[in-house]
């Protein structure tokens, strides 16, 4: 059986300086992104486009939301196979070509998910489980650009 899940969020933009989109340089890309019962999220463009360094830009959130949905489905799959996971980061990277017309695109991510387990008996079973999880990933089946997997996994010290 199939099931819709719904989601919502409001995007506001902060960056009218006192004369809106006069000009190119004339607006800031700052922006808060909001869902309710949630903190706020402090946007903007990449540096490249005159956005703020210290705040997300939507290419860093898709990034994060891919890792963050690996690892859930990871953890999950993980549960079902009976492997003992005690620890998990990641350090995803991913690359964005953009085109002379002023468009662009992801053109790819790798995710590096360390992974820990309880027992070095799990090692194996462990490494095997990240295709699972890729293919359990709500975000990465539904992006058009490949998700690498380096994955590397050790037995809990």
């Amino acid at each position: 059986m199939d099931f819709d899940h719904h989601y919502a969020v409001a995007v506001d933009w902060q960056g009218d300086r006192g004369t809106g989109t006069s000009g190119y340089r004339e607006y800031g890309r700052e922006h808060l992104v909001t869902a309710s019962g949630k903190p706020a999220i402090d946007g903007s463009a990449d540096p490249a486009f005159r956005g703020d360094p210290a705040r997300w830009n939507p290419e860093e959130m898709l990034l994060a939301a891919l890792a963050q949905c690996h690892m859930l489905s990871y953890l999950h799959v993980a549960v079902t196979h009976g492997v003992v996971v005690t620890g998990y980061s990641d350090a995803a990277v991913g690359t964005m070509r953009q085109t002379h017309d002023g468009g662009g695109h992801v053109t790819g991510v790798t995710l590096r998910p360390r992974v820990e387990v309880a027992d070095a008996s799990m090692i194996e079973l462990a490494s095997s489980l990240h295709h699972e999880a890729s293919e359990k990933c709500f975000i990465a089946a539904s992006v058009n650009f490949p998700v690498a997997h380096e994955p590397e996994t050790r037995a809990r010290s």
